[in-house]
């Protein structure tokens, strides 16, 4: 009912007399429907979603508070149906998610558009009690799932059959569905922040990055550890460790309620750049998690978000040196009243394998 309320205040800001939800993502948040196929639309006095017949039975199951119909005709056509019945001259819409083809056959219908940019996002962004427990338990399922993988990383093994492993471990943890493809990347290959596992076998003296997450009622976690297999000369990768771990520890320091977000990337990317790296450095600082694995708050140099209490997001500084290898460190906080809280648990002291 709250999340309604939000919305209709939201709306009536907007100065049309309802929105077209379409994004799949926002449609659950509002409804809690997890179907494929479906939308929403939400008035001053109503509140409609409508599917398919494959989900007839499901959405009766899911949603509550929400008048339920099923689709009959062309989808623009029902839109227009829609419109017509509950009296909606000005209909706003999700910027982001309409095609310019659907757009122009909503125009055809004669429905009058209004473009609304992160008007359901805006509401996702501060996580409810409830949603933290569900992200609780994703990071739980993450985590127990990576000290389950640990005996399986040594000299030898490769990056692509870790992966497998991480991943199988995750589903046996209960996760339907993971956020992401799992990433193990070696030696120079973990200098590549979205490198795809490979048949590269793990040798000494190599960091291994892995950036994983975990998933909980639709709910997901998000998480990186770099760990280093024993060899000869190790100190080069020691340092970059340190310095990332330095880096990370500023910016969990630096969240508080009020302080913009480019001010918590700032705190990494100052460190980093202090300590010559600054080149090396090249993505954001972290990003919101909650029903998508990539949300609001973006934590990054160029963001324009601020930081609020109870808001989640990772921090996830990095250094990556081509053709030697690169270190990321990611955890996940919510932002309490006068300081951010982990989340996540595994320990972040460097872990040396040894061979």
């Amino acid at each position: 009912m709250q999340k309604k309320a939000l919305l209709r205040r939201r709306v009536q800001k907007e100065k049309v007399e309802g929105i077209l939800i379409t994004d799949l993502t926002n449609v659950r948040y509002l409804t809690g429907f997890t179907g494929s196929s479906g939308f929403a639309v939400l008035t001053d006095k109503h509140a409609i979603i409508v599917t398919d017949f494959r989900y007839q039975e499901q959405v009766r199951h899911e949603v509550k508070g929400w008048s339920i119909k099923i689709e009959r005709t062309e989808r623009s056509k029902e839109i227009k149906n829609i419109c017509d019945m509950y009296n909606i001259k000005k209909l706003g819409f999700e910027d982001h998610d309409i095609t310019y083809g659907f757009y122009r056959k909503l125009v055809k219908n004669r429905i009058t558009l209004k473009p609304l940019r992160n008007i359901v996002e805006s509401l996702r962004i501060v996580k409810s009690p409830e949603e933290l427990s569900y992200i609780k338990a994703s990071i739980k399922r993450a985590e127990t799932a990576f000290r389950k993988l640990l005996p399986f990383i040594k000299e030898g093994a490769t990056e692509r059959k870790l992966a497998l492993k991480l991943e199988e471990l995750l589903k046996r943890e209960g996760c339907l569905i993971l956020p992401f493809e799992v990433i193990v990347a070696s030696g120079f290959r973990s200098a590549l922040p979205h490198a795809r596992p490979t048949d590269k076998r793990i040798k000494k003296g190599d960091l291994v990055m892995f950036d994983w997450g975990g998933e909980f009622e639709g709910y997901f976690s998000d998480m990186t550890r770099t760990i280093l297999i024993k060899g000869g000369n190790i100190s080069q990768q020691k340092a970059l460790y340190h310095n990332v771990l330095e880096a990370q520890k500023k910016a969990i320091e630096s969240v508080r309620p009020g302080i913009e977000a480019s001010g918590v990337d700032a705190a990494a990317r100052d460190y980093i750049k202090k300590k010559g790296y600054d080149d090396f450095f090249g993505h954001g600082t972290g990003h919101g998690v909650g029903l998508a694995v990539h949300e609001k708050p973006v934590v990054s140099w160029r963001s324009k978000d601020s930081i609020d209490e109870d808001m989640i997001f990772t921090v996830e500084p990095g250094i990556y040196l081509p053709g030697f290898g690169g270190v990321r460190i990611e955890d996940m906080v919510i932002v309490r009243k006068s300081r951010a809280e982990l989340l996540t648990s595994l320990p972040k002291k460097l872990k040396i394998i040894e061979v």
